[in-house]
């Protein structure tokens, strides 16, 4: 019995807990370790510290955030107790080792860095103390990357010297007279009385100060003064917290180092009308240029009302019925795949088959299957740019003259009237279905239309055609890019203006294209001695002057 017993204790004491501490930075979430990721995808509590980490953890994980207690794991608010109120450091550690104690595995996701102006020391001893294993993960704190982000060096060749205050309002200011560079952390409502207590020290009022808000995220901003202006400067701005202000030389590097405000689409607020798995490469681009993506679906992808002709025409694949099959999209790639499946296939069932893809995407999502595109065209990436490279049927070289065509059910005919030209029979086969999303909610459709959105990008004719349908037109003040002449043509048959256009049907090209009308429109307010404002931000009549200038 004495053995039992023993085991299981030891089994207890297996069965216990662990808590890691993240830091996850100051708001931007590509700030986060290669680590801090690893242990989220292995958590089954997160105890989080502000509302943003909801966010933060549904993106990470790449799990909606209203399905993160069914596909995720549970995530506590450990910054308010049920009353509602603000938790202290004691009680965030109870909530920490009560969740440890159940042998879960915690992730405890701290803003910033744990052990660095934050409760991560206090939880920590609380973990020691209940006999908890725990391990701490560094974060990038506020103190260095929110300078980092407004273009200003703490430290340079020349000012080695940097310290770092709470302003908690018993600071004595006499001891920093000198001209050292200063982080001040919680000073925004009280940098009158700071600029001017620095001033008596002995330092110079036109000593730089640089004031950040909401650091490391689209939202930030940051006002450039002087301890002799900056109250007032601060005022204007309606600079409020959460706030890093610094105080020094350095802040005059800012003026050449801004990097991260001065992204050609900084802050624009980019409606993506696109099918929700496809947004993915486009959102991720635009982000990189500065922009807040928002994703809104207006085409869901269906299978096809009667799969009998996709069922024929896998079964003739098999059987060697064609000499070619023709993929015009990543969405058809999907459906042949998906069929094959059903039926026990894999990609050997092509062996002697020649493979032809519309364009370099289309080819990627066939790699991606473990098979190589045969044809792909040389010129531009279409239906027309396909049929400018395929060959004429040769009755000597070309045993079987079929082509299997998989396509959306919207798909023009101008592909299969030019294979029949070439001397091609092909089978045009409905292998899905593109049909209209439900209309997205009430406040997305009003900022559509009162122009809250900066731009919008229109990857296809249909998504147009579809947005239009069920939110409505864009203001004219929202910049239209488009992704292609047919895709042009149709936003002005709905009465859009097209203010980019790709040149190349290609989403990252497409992004890019926006980014470099961006940055001309910038360019061209800077050489007007206009401030950078945002599209949603000006006048329609204002903002199409710039445009024609730029």
């Amino acid at each position: 019995m004495t053995r039992a017993k023993t085991t299981t204790t030891d089994s207890s004491e297996q069965a216990r807990g662990w808590v890691s501490f993240v830091g996850s930075g100051p708001g931007d979430p590509d700030l986060m370790t290669l680590r801090a990721v690893e242990l989220l995808r292995q958590a089954e509590v997160v105890v989080t510290e502000s509302p943003e980490h909801l966010e933060l953890v549904s993106t990470l994980l790449g799990v909606p955030a209203e399905s993160l207690a069914t596909d995720g794991p549970e995530v506590v608010d450990g910054g308010f107790g049920e009353d509602g109120q603000p938790l202290t450091h004691a009680a965030r550690a109870k909530v920490v080792v009560k969740h440890a104690k159940k042998g879960r595995r915690v992730v405890r996701l701290l803003t910033g860095d744990p052990f660095l102006y934050a409760s991560g020391p206090e939880e920590a001893q609380a973990c020691a103390k209940a006999g908890l294993g725990f391990e701490v993960v560094p974060g990038v704190s506020s103190v260095a990357a929110v300078p980092a982000y407004a273009g200003i060096p703490l430290t340079t060749k020349d000012h080695r010297e940097m310290t770092v205050v709470t302003c908690d309002g018993s600071v004595d200011w006499s001891k920093y007279g000198d001209d050292r560079t200063l982080v001040l952390l919680s000073g925004v409502g009280q940098i009158a009385d700071i600029a001017e207590a620095l001033v008596a020290a002995g330092r110079s009022p036109r000593t730089p100060v640089a004031m950040t808000r909401v650091g490391t995220t689209t939202e930030q901003s940051t006002v450039t003064s002087t301890l002799a202006d900056i109250a007032a400067d601060a005022r204007a701005a309606r600079m409020a917290p959460p706030a890093v202000v610094v105080v020094g030389k350095v802040v005059d590097l800012r003026e050449a180092l801004s990097w991260f405000e001065t992204k050609p689409l900084f802050g624009w607020r980019v409606l993506v009308p696109r099918t929700k798995d496809q947004a993915g490469p486009l959102t991720n681009r635009l982000r990189g240029y500065g922009a807040v993506p928002e994703e809104v679906p207006t085409i869901s992808v269906e299978p096809p009302r009667n799969p009998q002709q996709m069922d024929k025409a896998v079964h003739g694949l098999v059987e060697g019925r064609y000499e070619w099959i023709a993929f015009t999209s990543v969405n058809a790639v999907k459906a042949v795949r998906e069929k094959f499946e059903e039926y026990g296939l894999d990609a050997r069932a092509f062996s002697g088959l020649k493979i032809a893809a519309v364009g370099d995407k289309t080819a990627g999502a066939i790699a991606d299957w473990g098979l190589r595109a045969d044809l792909v065209p040389s010129g531009e990436q279409s239906a027309a740019g396909l049929l400018a490279d395929w060959p004429e049927y040769d009755d000597v070289l070309d045993p079987i003259n079929r082509v299997f065509l998989p396509r959306a059910d919207i798909a023009t005919e101008n592909l299969v009237a030019g294979l029949i030209d070439l001397g091609w029979e092909c089978d045009d086969v409905t292998a899905y279905r593109t049909v209209r999303a439900t209309p997205p909610p009430a406040p997305t459709r009003d900022a559509i239309k009162s122009g809250k959105f900066d731009a919008v990008v229109f990857t296809s004719s249909s998504t147009v055609r579809n947005l239009v349908g069920i939110a409505g037109k864009p203001h004219p003040s929202t910049i239209i890019a488009v992704i292609g002449p047919a895709t042009a043509k149709t936003a002005e048959e709905h009465g859009l203006r097209v203010d980019v256009l790709s040149p190349k049907p290609d989403v990252e090209v497409l992004v890019d294209a926006l980014a470099d009308f961006g940055a001309a429109r910038r360019l061209s307010m800077l050489e007007e001695g206009q401030p950078v404002t945002k599209p949603s931000e000006r006048k329609p009549a204002a903002r199409r002057r710039a445009t024609s200038q730029s």
